[in-house]
Order: structure tokens, then sequence, then C-alpha cells
């Protein structure tokens, strides 16, 4: 029995919260087979996946294109969007004569809307689990509805052949779906203390540490050297541009991804282990802040609807603050450094346990697991 996920290559923060959704799925049906369609990053998926899966790469969706971690490129974005969907038709024949003899169950879309359409063709139940979908997105977003007035309606097309969708908090455009189930938060939550984390990666155990998370872009542009807080802070990356390649900086901890490797430490381990996480707002990284409350200063990211509702929720659940790119790039982060650690304690908790939720859910809709019987 194969269940499906079309997960978008959009980011890390996809893949990151269905990657909980399949252990806890595997957890209640270990008789299921797990295939990803994606074009996400494979070690990513490699590095944090403990359960068996069967990756498919190739694009499922074209969401945004990033000029850099922090910018966006409005052009390109319209033009691959354009080209996936005057070829969706074709794109949909394809996957559907692909999974026509697996034996699938169950396709999940996070938030691919091929997902919806090819779980139709194959009279399957076709569940969409998001925080966001992309006809949302794309309504607002710079030069699509000049150049593709037409790319809009038939992502809604789409959505509308979904049987289930389950809502993630910080939401937009979920109300396209007639069948809607609000799941609590899913995120990655660390499972080493602070004080082994720091400890295995070198952080000093008593001095006010920030990590800098902005994805596989990094910050190549951003001279560690010259920040103001150092000698106050240790800040800890995983971008080796912006670590300066081999020249040494103080203050500096650069982690490369291999340690991330049957070492029994993950990404969610080193957020929970700082003082501060300094990125872009996402879901996935806004998640894990707040499952392990950390603080978050924050800069902008380009014209990008997620991020406007990002903003305006994220302070009910976390310390967050906002640093300018101007000042960001030019090293200036005491003083919000500073700020955020003087803010009080959010004013709401949000639950976290939106994987089994999830899980549970999916679970219901496959068909009962085959019992052997011996002679």
């Amino acid at each position: 029995m194969t269940v499906v996920f079309f997960i978008s290559g959009h980011g890390f923060g996809h893949a990151s919260r269905e990657v909980e959704i399949i252990h806890a799925l595997a957890a209640r049906r270990p008789d299921v087979r797990i295939v990803i369609r994606s074009a996400v990053s494979p070690s990513l998926l490699h590095r944090t996946l403990k359960v068996p899966f069967e990756l498919r790469p190739g694009p499922c969706d074209t969401g945004i294109v990033q000029a850099s971690s922090v910018s966006h490129d409005d052009e390109a974005t319209v033009r691959e969007a354009v080209a996936f969907y005057e070829s969706f038709d074709e794109r949909i024949a394809a996957e559907t004569r692909g999974l026509a003899h697996d034996g699938v169950a169950l396709i999940v879309g996070d938030a691919a809307p091929i997902a919806c359409e090819v779980a139709s063709r194959l009279g399957l139940p076709g569940v969409v689990i998001s925080n966001f979908t992309w006809d949302w997105i794309y309504e607002t977003h710079p030069g699509m509805a000049a150049a593709a007035p037409w790319i809009v309606p038939r992502i809604r097309r789409a959505y509308r052949l979904a049987t289930h969708a389950l809502e993630l908090p910080f939401a937009g455009g979920l109300e396209i779906f007639e069948d809607v189930t609000r799941l609590p938060l899913v995120a990655r939550r660390p499972t080493r203390s602070r004080r082994d984390t720091r400890a295995h990666f070198g952080i000093a155990p008593d001095k006010r540490a920030a990590l800098l998370s902005f994805g596989g872009y990094g910050l190549p542009d951003l001279d560690l050297a010259a920040i103001d807080a150092r000698g106050e802070w240790t800040f800890v990356t995983t971008d080796r541009s912006s670590a300066g390649g081999a020249v040494k900086v103080d203050d500096l901890v650069f982690v490369e991804e291999s340690a991330f490797i049957d070492s029994g430490f993950r990404y969610e381990d080193l957020v929970a282990a700082v003082d501060a996480v300094v990125t872009k707002p996402g879901y996935g990284i806004i998640a894990e802040c707040i499952v392990s409350g950390t603080a978050t200063l924050y800069t902008s990211r380009g014209e990008f609807r997620e991020y406007d509702l990002l903003v305006r929720e994220m302070p009910r659940y976390l310390r967050a603050r906002f640093i300018s790119q101007p000042d960001l790039f030019a090293g200036k982060f005491r003083a919000g450094l500073t700020a955020l650690l003087t803010q009080p304690p959010p004013p709401e908790q949000m639950a976290a346990n939106g994987a089994e939720v999830a899980a549970e859910i999916l679970t219901s809709l496959l068909p009962a697991p085959v019992v052997s019987t011996s002679a």
C-alpha cells in the first residue's frame, strides 16, 4: 500500500513539516510504502527521514524563484509558472500514468495543486496539507496577473478536486476547499538538550549565541567579521560562504551539513540551543522557534504574501523583532539582539502536535492493513 507525497520544492519548510507527518504516519502504519515527488534537495530528505522512502525527483510546482536568500526574482517566478502550467495537463497525465500501477491508496500535496488532479484521475483521496495555496500567493505576486491571468483560475480548478484539506496555522487561501480541518502546529522538535548540543558543536555554554538561518542560499554578502555584536555573542551558521571559507573568524561556529548525518543531532537542536535565530520569516523556521521558545530577529524577504501574515501573527507566539536588510548586511546586530532578549514572553502558546493529528486523519483514509493468516 503506497502513500504519495507531492511536496513543493519552494524552500525547506514544506519538506521539513511533511517529514514529521511521514514519521507519525509510519509509526501508525508501518506497512505503508512512502513515495515522495519533489524537487527539494535529496540530501535534506536523506538527513531527516528515518523511515524507508522512494524519492522521485522533479518539480511538482514552481513556487517563487529566489534571487538570494532575502529577495525574489519576480520575472523569473512568472516565467517558470507560465512554463509549468502551460504544460499542466500533460504533466498531470504523466504523473497519473506513472502511479497507475503503484498500488497507491492516498495522495498528499503540500501544497502542489497537481496532487489533487492526479488523485482525482486515479479515483483516490487527495489531501492538501499547507498553510497557504499557490493561487493565493500568485494572486498578488508582482507581474503574474498581467502576464498570465489564467494561472490562478487553473490552479484553483485543480485544488477544488481535493477531497480534504488540513490547514496549518498561519494560513491563507484555504477557503477554496470544501472540507477543511485545522491542525495544530507541525514542527520539528529538538531531541537533545541545550547543554549537549552546545558541547557537541563547540558553542560556549555560558555565552549568548545566535543562529544565522537563511536556507540554501545563505548570506554570502554578509561580512561576519563586521558584526558589531561580536565578543558579546557567538554566531552559528551552516553557510560556508558566510563563514568566509577557511578564514578564521572569532566568535563564529561553522557547522558542516554533514555534521547532521548519523550524529544524533539535528538542525532543530541548534535552533533550541541558541538564544536567538536571525532569519527571514518562513513557516518552517518560525515553527521551530515557537516549539523551542527561541527568540527571532527577522528581516524582510521581498514581496511574498505569506510574509505579511507571519509578521502579523508570530509575535503572539514568540519574541520577534525586525532588522532591516541594510542593518543586517552592515552587521548592525547588537541593538536588535539586545532589545529582543528584553522582550517579555509571548502572550499565547500554540499546540505543536499537528503531525500526530495529521497522521491520524491520513490513517483514517487508508484501507485497513492486510492481516496474514497461517494454516
